[in-house]
């Protein structure tokens, strides 16, 4: 074999290895965060428990996971249960922020792109009829050429750092100068690696890795618009309820003080009343209608929020009477030590664990300028075959022959003081710095909105037990009054009184019953956990380990 065979096979060899090398760091391309998240919302089998804290359904709940689909005309029937399922699934906005993470995962579909194989060709015809200086030097000589080249290349990058190149050119050359025509073909490959920076899998794929963080916290973004969407509608279902209560105790109260005019005016037609105690029992029958008026204002304002959260299916929405099928009642549900509900939150808060992405993407963020650091140092090589012939397709064939073309170099590059370079790098360790800071911030807040949730649930349960017990007694003064006036001991304005006070202690205790529940949502949503309470599985529910990056 001659010395020149010897070469060729022993750069072969070489330039194989170099792009194997290349080739195994292709599978750094995929996912570097958890896969898994769903893009939609679905419905667990089940409740799970929160590290042992209680995990009660919606008040007055069904059992049953499999509620009817909502009905298109007349009244919207509904529970909790089915209204926090209509809206996941129906309201305007959380459609919206659903198309977040898809969108994000468009990123990273672009980062991977950097490494796609990119094909091309080019080919082109030149035909000149010109003249020349003759060879004898003392005249001109007319010639005609035609040149037709053609050219076909595959590039690509790989995370190593590593740039391949194969190409094939072909060139075919017909002139009147000439006996005969000429016609070559190349093959060639050139690998180029880079030594220092752009070298290695981490800086080249730190862009990529970001990507990936983005779309996860888009997830976590979306899983903390749920939980707010949720509480808004439960809160929404209560304070509907509420607003209905209202109207049955102000109907009630307003029927009372018909009745109570109504005596007056026959005691007084009897002589057993002076004509001046009509005016108090008419004015308190004003004060109910107006109490009533601003109740049932109260009562449409919330049908028409309850409404835009829920978004049910059908047409002309806004006119739907809503039926609600659970009424508020106390949830017999003791609360675990604060301490848990901590811990809960410090695990699945979405805004913590958004938090820490930050710290993880500015930790790909310090790699990719300490990488800019580095000078530009890449090893080139470039090997060729090529044939010559008169025609394209003979000089085909002659590739096997010895001729070759091999050449291997170095490419060095680095800008004095490098100043670019060292700002990027040191504002990405000043912003990695403040995310971590920012994390602890976030992470007391997370504890401060928890324990004074925690408080408000314990106030809302007492106030509960001291309303109840303040309508009780209410109801005993107001039997008082009402008996004191029927023989001549107590006026029309004390039992009007009486009566504004029980109505008062009757929408106290109601209220305090709904700020109970309301309370207890809130505790959730703040704590990460109302969408698990709630059997709601969405994106974003494994929190994020930043020791372990996932």
């Amino acid at each position: 074999m001659s010395p020149r065979k010897h070469v060729w096979n022993d750069v072969r060899v070489l330039l194989l290895g170099v792009v194997c090398l290349a080739l195994t760091s292709c599978s750094s391309l995929g996912p570097g965060v958890p896969e898994g998240f769903s893009d939609s919302l679905s419905q667990n089998e089940a409740v799970p428990g929160m590290n042992g804290a209680s995990s009660p359904a919606p008040a007055g709940a069904s059992d049953s996971r499999a509620e009817p689909p909502a009905a298109t005309e007349g009244p919207l029937t509904l529970t909790v249960e089915s209204a926090i399922l209509l809206a996941v699934e129906s309201n305007r906005a959380f459609r919206v922020e659903r198309l977040n993470p898809p969108i994000r995962r468009t990123f990273e579909e672009q980062e991977r792109a950097v490494f796609d194989p990119v094909a091309g060709a080019t080919a082109s015809t030149r035909k000149a009829d010109a003249e020349r200086l003759a060879r004898a030097g003392t005249e001109t000589e007319s010639f005609a050429s035609k040149n037709t080249s053609g050219k076909l290349s595959l590039d690509t990058l790989f995370p190593t750092g590593t740039a391949v190149a194969l190409e094939a050119t072909g060139d075919f050359t017909d002139s009147t100068l000439y006996s005969d025509s000429f016609a070559s073909t190349r093959v060639g490959l050139t690998v180029t690696q880079a030594l220092l920076r752009g070298f290695g899998t981490r800086a080249n794929l730190a862009s990529l890795r970001q990507a990936e963080l983005d779309t996860l916290s888009s997830e976590y973004e979306l899983r903390a618009f749920a939980e707010s969407l949720v509480s808004q509608v439960e809160a929404t279902y209560w304070d509907y309820a509420l607003t209905e209560r209202q109207i049955e105790i102000y109907t009630q109260s307003l029927k009372l003080a018909e009745d109570q005019l109504t005596e007056t005016v026959e005691r007084i037609e009897t002589g057993a009343l002076a004509e001046t105690e009509l005016a108090a029992a008419q004015a308190e029958m004003a004060l109910r209608r107006e109490d009533l008026i601003n109740a049932r204002s109260s009562f449409a304002t919330v049908r028409l929020r309850l409404l835009r959260l829920l978004n049910p299916p059908g047409t002309e929405n806004w006119e739907r009477d809503i039926v609600l099928q659970n009424q508020p009642i106390v949830l017999d549900t003791p609360l675990d030590e604060v301490v848990s509900h901590v811990r809960v939150a410090l695990r699945m808060r979405p805004e913590l664990n958004q938090a820490l992405l930050g710290v993880k993407r500015g930790d790909l963020e310090i790699v990719k300028t300490r990488n800019g650091l580095l000078p530009k140092m890449d090893l080139f090589i470039t090997l060729g075959k090529s044939g010559y012939a008169n025609s394209f397709g003979r000089s085909f064939r002659e590739l096997d022959e010895d001729n070759y073309d091999f050449l291997v170099g170095f490419t060095f590059e680095y800008p004095f003081a490098n100043r670019d370079a060292e700002a990027r790098h040191q504002r990405a360790i000043l912003s990695r710095k403040q995310s971590v800071e920012a994390v602890g911030n976030l992470a007391q807040l997370v504890e401060l909105d928890v324990r004074s949730a925690y408080i408000e649930v314990n106030r809302a349960t007492e106030q509960v037990a001291a309303t109840l017990a303040t309508r009780k007694l209410q109801e005993e003064k107001l039997r008082a009054e009402t008996e004191k006036f029927r023989v001549g001991k107590s006026t029309s304005l004390l039992v009007a009184q009486a009566q504004r006070d029980l109505v008062a202690s009757q929408i106290s205790e109601i209220q305090a019953v709904v700020n109970h529940l309301k309370a207890l949502v809130e505790l959730y949503r703040l704590e990460g956990s109302l969408l698990e309470r709630r059997g709601i599985s969405a994106p974003g529910r494994e929190p994020f380990n930043l020791s372990l990056g996932q």
